[in-house]
């Protein structure tokens, strides 16, 4: 099959709309149309059913794509070996992490990365659902929880407390806490839809000073991405807990009831095992845990 072809189907099989592949590949819509028709017409096949809300893989159209996920992974794979086949780290490196993780702490620290690595074109890719590394969908995945695949080669970064915040706005409006018991008299901001948040217990003010944790409030608000939850705190809508890294460098936000500590989670870097040897990801890993280090240190 031709590869230029099958790449265009990947592509909108994946996106789900041929304007997505367009953007994507950096094709136009209609030469993407044209590829995916060509490929029909090669197979005598139809690989999508066409409708007004996008493209549905029809079932021969779902083999073709089980087949075309394979060969894309080992296409990558391949560039990436022939990338640091070079002298100098070099070539896109595509890292994955959550968006508040990834927003906050990660991004303004890159430019120390770029700044020692020019010859690396990374790409941060911000999601609060997994990308499959172990499909290299990413070359470099960072995650607030451990994984639990064995294809995957993981390293501890850090421990990350989480504690209780609120803003003066907020404080103007319902006072500040004194105690945990004073806490049912106070508003909540909470993580939602629940079971999706991206950093585990994330919700656990809501049971904060009650008797099991079970026992929840109930939020005022839910939002389903912390800078959300964060930008509710800063309003005045309610309280709410959050990794320190989130709130360290936000004046707006103010810690309340500073011996309360909520569980603390590790943060992890993954890579697929076929990159072991790769040395962008040697070198992204090496800046990474020297940030990691920098922080904790910073923080005490």
């Amino acid at each position: 099959m031709d590869w230029d072809k099958l790449k265009s189907f990947h592509a909108a099989a994946e996106a789900g709309s041929l304007t997505g592949a367009a953007e994507l590949l950096n094709l136009s819509q209609s030469a993407v149309s044209r590829q995916i028709s060509a490929l029909e017409a090669d197979l005598g096949i139809k690989l999508f059913h066409r409708h007004t809300r996008g493209l549905l893989l029809t079932e021969p159209g779902r083999v073709l794509f089980e087949a075309a996920v394979e060969v894309s992974a080992r296409v990558t794979l391949a560039e990436a070996h022939l990338q640091d086949l070079r002298d100098e780290p070099s070539g896109a490196l595509r890292v994955t992490a959550p968006t508040a993780l990834g927003a906050i702490w990660l991004a303004p620290r890159l430019a120390r990365f770029t700044a020692a690595f020019p010859q690396i074109k990374l790409h941060l890719l911000l999601a609060d659902h997994e990308l499959d590394v172990a499909n290299l969908e990413a070359d470099i995945a960072i995650r607030p929880w451990a994984s639990r695949q064995n294809d995957l080669i993981q390293r501890k970064l850090m421990e990350v407390d989480q504690h209780l915040y609120g803003s003066e706005a907020y404080f103007d409006r319902k006072g500040e806490p004194e105690s945990e018991a004073a806490l049912d008299a106070h508003d909540f901001v909470a993580y939602g839809p629940r079971h999706l948040a991206p950093i585990p217990k994330l919700n656990w003010a809501l049971s904060l000073g009650r008797e099991t944790s079970a026992d929840l409030r109930d939020p005022v608000i839910e939002v389903n991405t912390i800078a959300g939850m964060i930008k509710a705190i800063e309003a005045g809508i309610g309280l709410a807990g959050l990794p320190r890294y989130v709130a360290h460098e936000d004046d707006k936000l103010v810690r309340v009831l500073p011996d309360v500590v909520g569980p603390p989670f590790e943060i992890y870097m993954l890579y697929p095992q076929e990159l072991r040897g790769s040395r962008r990801v040697a070198a992204f890993g090496d800046f990474l845990k020297a940030e990691a280090k920098s922080w904790r240190d910073a923080e005490g």
